[in-house]
């Protein structure tokens, strides 16, 4: 059989660093990304760097539901935060290094009725499936999680 491909196209155009953005397909969705004063924005529009996180936190609560489903446990509220420590010398003023953040941490609760053990499997076939943790884990920065179970309400 061969291999399935799921293709996503995002278009953008703008001017100066603002961009307006059409996620292409059947549903079209924009959206717009500017960035910081300090690197020659407006802050009208969340920054690349930020849908970057928020990528990541989507990713990880949507992979998190399908290893659920497969594991038999039950999922409830989310709470993710993600965090990246960037250095912005090579980005801004073109020092030499990696344009990447240093780390990025993810703090993460779910209520959950997993037991201790599923738990432990369910975030880490998480991470191993979710492709943007991949994209992250794989671009050589320090990755970090801590992932709580609460109780499911």
């Amino acid at each position: 059989m061969p291999k399935q491909i799921v293709p996503f196209t995002v278009e953008g155009h703008g001017t100066g660093v603002a961009q307006q953005l059409t996620v292409v397909g059947e549903h079209a969705h924009t959206f717009s990304s500017d960035t910081y004063p300090a690197f020659g924005g407006a802050d009208a529009a969340p920054s690349p760097l930020s849908y970057t996180l928020g990528a990541l936190t989507s990713c990880n609560q949507i992979s998190a539901q399908l290893v659920a489903k497969g594991l038999g446990v039950r999922l409830g509220e989310f709470r993710i935060s993600a965090r990246g420590d960037f250095d912005p010398s090579v980005f801004v003023g073109g020092a030499d290094g990696n344009a990447n953040f240093d780390a990025v941490t993810v703090v993460a609760s779910v209520e959950t009725d997993a037991d201790e053990e599923t738990f432990a499997t369910l975030v880490s076939e998480l991470e191993r499936r979710c492709p943007v943790t991949q994209l992250f884990k794989r671009s050589g920065l320090d990755y970090s999680s801590t992932w709580t179970a609460l109780p499911l309400a």
